[in-house]
């Protein structure tokens, strides 16, 4: 290889932020009072439905992905509060309409919720809030709409409405029956009891509908994705949530990640370029192969980069392949191809910007791990319409979709441990995703770097810089 650059200044200079006297989206000094919510103001997601409808779920998984393209939301679980508050629950006779006590708890907990709202979106800079409850009146649905538009927010109702007592019924046993509700019951007694909660709410139940609720924003998901309606999308926010949610299915399946075979520039210590497999590279492609082979996996789908390396990893296979350009590793830009040790030396303060924020730090003529995240969004909403998917990919961007499903900050994406010649099993469980680490023992080249210490004052010896050898992204 040519030898290395000559040492220049290719500075990444620190976002520069300019402060207004902004406050929620809205001039200060403006009355929130108005109702007046500017084009970017925070958006107020409604769940809707009956108990075991998959409300939770689908809160969980959406907020999950919100904050993985870099839109701040959390989940506010107002069954969570009545749990806090009442610290042993006794029986579905707590749900009934008419107990009076129980009504006045559950609106406690409701408004606890909201107050918790919003402080979030109001005075802790978040984006979006998933409001997690039943809400099944049209009287409950325009009190929290009225308290959106009082404060500013923009709101969206997203209702789940299933028939299928399969559905159903998986779905008590796969979530209400692990709650904390029923640690004390058998499954038939906590089956028995969780219908009966279902029967306290079904004759309230006001369904969103056209004409009654045509003035509303709302998704209507009927059995988990058999069919939609969609009404009154009302901006960027909206459509993104919409284009999620009519992506994502309960069916079993599992999904399996791996990086390429060790090639020719992770023996070198050397990050990027399109190197081809080192010898023990070609024997994990027939490893992977053997693997496979023995899971029986019905209907598998296998994805690569369109680099030489994850496409050889796939040849040994001996089945179809598909290759992704959104696939392809992280460009390092100008550093393509470098050790760590000789981007430090020829770019000393790129190297101890990356140090400072790498999920953020744009390599020159490169990607971050942000700009990385932007381009896998297709390939996650593709991971969620399939079954069986195997993807071999590469250590920044296997990180980037194991963030997404372990839900990971961005802080610690980049520090994902992603060893070559090991195989992740992800199954999706009721509310994330179960993670098996398969090593398929042939020996490869220790290709990560841990996050640095924080220090005053940091003199780095070149022994302690020097790349081990490998990918290192």
């Amino acid at each position: 290889m040519a030898a290395a650059p000559a040492a220049r200044e290719l500075t990444q200079n620190p976002l520069q932020k300019t402060w207004e006297p902004y406050d929620n989206g809205l001039p200060a000094g403006h009355s929130a009072q108005r109702g007046v919510c500017m084009t970017n103001c925070p958006t107020l997601i409604v769940m809707v439905g009956l108990p075991a409808r998959g409300k939770t779920y689908i809160s969980k998984k959406l907020t999950r992905y919100l904050n993985w393209i870099g839109v701040p939301t959390k989940e506010f679980n107002v069954g969570q509060y009545r749990r806090d508050l009442v610290k042993k629950y006794k029986s579905f006779e707590f749900f009934l309409p008419d107990n009076e006590e129980g009504l006045k708890i559950r609106r406690q907990c409701a408004l606890a919720a909201l107050n918790d709202v919003r402080q979030y979106l109001s005075e802790e800079n978040g984006h979006v809030a998933v409001f997690d409850a039943t809400n099944t009146t049209r009287e409950r649905r325009e009190t929290i709409y009225k308290f959106g538009e009082e404060n500013g927010y923009k709101t969206f109702f997203v209702e789940s409405v299933c028939v299928d007592p399969e559905v159903i019924a998986a779905n008590i046993v796969q979530v209400k029956l692990g709650s904390p509700d029923y640690v004390d019951c058998s499954n038939d007694e906590a089956t028995e009891d969780f219908m009966k909660r279902i029967e306290c709410y079904k004759n309230s139940y006001e369904t969103l509908d056209e004409t009654l609720d045509k003035d509303l924003s709302y998704i209507k998901i009927m059995d988990v994705g058999r069919s939609y309606l969609v009404n009154r999308v009302m901006d960027h926010i909206q459509s993104r949530i919409v284009y999620y949610l009519m992506n994502i299915h309960v069916t079993p399946r599992s999904i399996y990640l791996c990086r390429h075979g060790e090639s020719e520039l992770n023996l070198k210590g050397r990050i990027g370029g399109d190197p081809g497999l080192s010898v023990r590279g070609k024997e994990f492609a027939k490893s992977l192969s053997q693997f496979i082979n023995e899971q029986n996996i019905k209907d598998l789908k296998v994805w690569t980069s369109q680099m030489k390396r994850t496409i050889q990893t796939a040849e040994a296979l001996g089945v179809p392949y598909e290759q992704w350009k959104v696939l392809n590793e992280i460009d390092a830009g100008v550093c393509e191809e470098m050790t760590y040790e000789e981007i430090q030396e020829n770019y000393p303060l790129e190297f101890a910007l990356r140090d400072q924020d790498k999920y953020r730090y744009r390599y020159p003529k490169g990607e971050s791990y942000e700009d990385l995240v932007q381009r896998l969004e297709p390939v996650i909403m593709e991971l969620e319409r399939q079954e069986n998917v195997l993807v071999i990919c590469h250590q920044a961007v296997m990180r980037c979709l194991l963030a997404y499903f372990l839900d990971k900050p961005a802080e610690q994406l980049p520090y994902l441990k992603c060893p070559l010649h090991t195989v992740l099993k992800l199954t999706p469980v009721a509310y994330g995703c179960k993670v098996e680490s398969i090593f398929l023992n042939v020996e490869a080249v220790n290709t990560h770097r841990d996050k640095p210490e924080p220090k005053l004052e940091r003199k780095t010896s070149s022994r302690e810089t020097a790349a081990q050898p490998g990918e290192g992204n």
